[in-house]
């Protein structure tokens, strides 16, 4: 069955657009306390990032959780791999995040977790929309569900990420530059990492509702460059608004991407025997990290991108670390799902295990040109299917040789379509994805 209101990352769009509206929230917080009530009665807790709108939403999808005779207890803002851990330990029924991750703070969105930390089986999302579409009814008064805070959530959490490496783990004498994107992150994130010693200086970490994502975070490194480059820092970390994408900079103010950081962390586990079965990619990983990951004999596998199709061919093929170029990470030996400040840790104790620099654990993936550019549609048909579009794509194709790789795919949170094209010599690449682009701004016009 076609979904209705669930993408591929929960249900996510501009504030006072519907379904990012008030009276939405109130009948999906209904909807999802229905579809969670076991014996009568559920418990459901409501975490969310920094955004102005949070406040109302979080109201709303309190009232409808109520209704429905669900308990709520309330975190405030927290990452979303928090929610995903704390929904586990306080064996709640779900966990929802209000968040829209790395968009601007006009965008807001509902992402759900199961009992166990995880992404929604898709019969429960079909669940939870089948009952949207139906009249909203209230439980009598005794049986209306009760609202508590978690005040100590921030401390659990961030014993848990600090449980991640071993305790006699020690950052002594690293300086880092941490950018927390004046998202969820902007207080856990800074203490873990000076609690195991490190020396820490932040960025963006004065959220006023309005500046999440606002030129800081991972996607706009550019003030954390500067800033390891002022401070002659060993390394940044920049963490997204809702803290499940994490990229890094060394020390000479260089990017590090996903790909590079999932790398590393493969790479060390290998080396200490505790790498299970592969590494999970998706169709935009770079080729570069396929190859550095087959000189080391570790199987590599493509999943559709989005981290719920990581995750999923994790599970099934039981291996345990995959992610996305743009900073999400899983790390399943350690939680369940992609966490930024787990994954950031995992590359830390790497280079400390190994007496090296970022600069210097990055070199053995020689990642391939790769061009990647947005081209933006309102809807209506599909550009991916017209007949200009695939011709373009077929001629470019041809013309590499089998020496890259062409993907045109739309985006699951944004109203876009990404135009990638990889290959061995960078000004053909960009060419040939700039000729794409054209074809396909021409067809959403």
């Amino acid at each position: 069955m076609s979904r209705k209101y669930f993408g591929t990352d929960g249900i996510r769009g501009h504030v006072g657009q519907f379904p990012i509206t008030p009276d939405f929230m109130l009948k999906l917080g209904w909807a999802a306390g229905m579809a969670f009530r076991k014996q009568g009665k559920c418990r459901i807790l409501i975490g969310k990032d920094t955004r102005i709108s949070g406040y109302m939403f979080e109201s709303a999808l309190e009232a409808g959780l109520s209704a429905a005779g669900a308990d709520v207890m309330l975190l405030g803002p927290m990452p979303t791999p928090a929610i995903a851990y704390l929904t586990r330990t306080f064996q709640a029924e779900a966990g929802i995040v209000i968040s829209a991750s790395h968009n601007p703070h006009y965008d807001n969105g509902i992402k759900f977790f199961s009992g166990s930390g995880t992404k929604l089986p898709d019969e429960v999302e079909l669940m939870i929309e089948e009952l949207l579409d139906q009249p909203m009814t209230v439980v009598e008064s005794a049986q209306l569900g009760k609202v508590s805070r978690i005040n100590d959530a921030a401390g659990r959490y961030i014993e848990f990420c600090k449980s991640s490496v071993p305790t006699s783990t020690s950052f002594a004498g690293l300086k880092l530059v941490i950018d927390c994107a004046h998202g969820a992150t902007y207080k856990v994130a800074p203490s873990v990492f000076r609690e195991l010693g490190a020396q820490v200086s932040t960025l963006a970490v004065q959220p006023n509702g309005l500046n999440i994502n606002d030129n800081c975070g991972s996607t706009h490194v550019e003030a954390l460059q500067a800033e390891v480059l002022a401070q002659q820092a060993d390394l940044g970390i920049a963490f997204d608004g809702d803290g499940d994408r994490v990229l890094m900079v060394d020390h000479a103010g260089v990017v590090v991407d996903g790909d590079e950081l999932l790398f590393i962390i493969a790479r060390d586990l290998q080396e200490r025997g505790k790498l299970q079965g592969g590494v999970v990619g998706t169709l935009m990983s770079n080729l570069g990290l396929e190859l550095a990951l087959a000189e080391l004999g570790i199987p590599f596998s493509r999943a559709k991108v989005g981290d719920r199709y990581v995750m999923a061919d994790l599970q099934e093929r039981d291996w345990q670390l995959g992610g996305e170029n743009s900073g999400h990470v899983v790390c399943f030996q350690h939680t369940t799902t992609g966490d930024a400040i787990i994954a950031a840790l995992q590359v830390l104790l790497a280079l400390r295990r190994n007496g090296q620099s970022l600069a210097e654990a990055r070199q053995a993936l020689r990642k391939c040109p790769q061009v990647l550019i947005n081209v933006r549609f309102v809807g209506g048909a599909d550009p991916l299917e017209h007949p200009a579009v695939k011709d373009a794509c077929a001629r470019v194709t041809e013309r590499m040789a089998g020496r890259g790789r062409v993907l045109l795919r739309k985006s699951g949170t944004e109203p876009l379509v990404r135009v990638m094209v990889e290959g061995e010599d960078g000004a053909q690449v960009r060419g040939y994805a700039e000729e794409l682009a054209k074809v396909v701004t021409e067809v959403c016009a």
